[in-house]
């Protein structure tokens, strides 16, 4: 039976791919401790060391302060390796560390990688479209402020579910 809402194909095809993404994130965070950004981070710098904060961020389709977080987060953990660059000695390069490699060796591939990959099967007038609708889509929102989102699933604080039978209240945009 076919809706005669015709925006519920895409609400179903965007609740489909948020939902393989949260799922991905979980199973990333479950089996190796990591979260899906890092994950990302991980793959990325398994294509050779980067010689910037802004080369990985080119990487990973972000900007250089959200990679910086998760960058961060991966050294604590001893998964990735800042080294003084042989080039330039006022220059720090990022690379794999082997327990990082070890650890990418045994993991799935990053949600991330897929959607990247997906839409880099779309012709770049598609892309392009893409992009414009959903960009709308946000503003019309109201949620296309100027400062730049964290990486997918990092950096937003993840709340634990109530053990009550109340549903979280969720904060509601009111029309005035």
């Amino acid at each position: 039976m076919e809706s005669a809402d015709p925006s519920t194909g895409t609400l179903q095809a965007l609740r489909r791919l948020v939902r393989a993404l949260r799922l991905a994130d979980r199973a990333a965070e479950s089996r190796l401790g990591l979260s899906a950004a890092q994950l990302f981070v991980l793959e990325r710098l398994a294509e050779g060391p980067v010689a910037s904060m802004a080369e990985l961020a080119r990487r990973t389709l972000t900007d250089a302060s959200s990679v910086s977080v998760v960058v961060q987060r991966l050294t604590e953990r001893g998964l990735v390796v800042r080294a003084t660059s042989q080039d330039d000695a006022r220059r720090t390069t990022l690379r794999l560390s082997s327990a990082g490699k070890r650890l990418l060796g045994s993991a799935p591939r990053s949600p991330q990688a897929d959607l990247l990959t997906s839409l880099q099967q779309l012709n770049a007038g598609e892309r392009k479209e893409l992009e414009r609708l959903l960009e709308r889509v946000v503003r019309a929102m109201g949620i296309d402020d100027s400062s730049p989102p964290p990486m997918l699933f990092e950096g937003e604080p993840r709340t634990r579910r109530r053990s009550s039978s109340r549903a979280p209240v969720a904060r509601v945009r009111t029309r005035g």
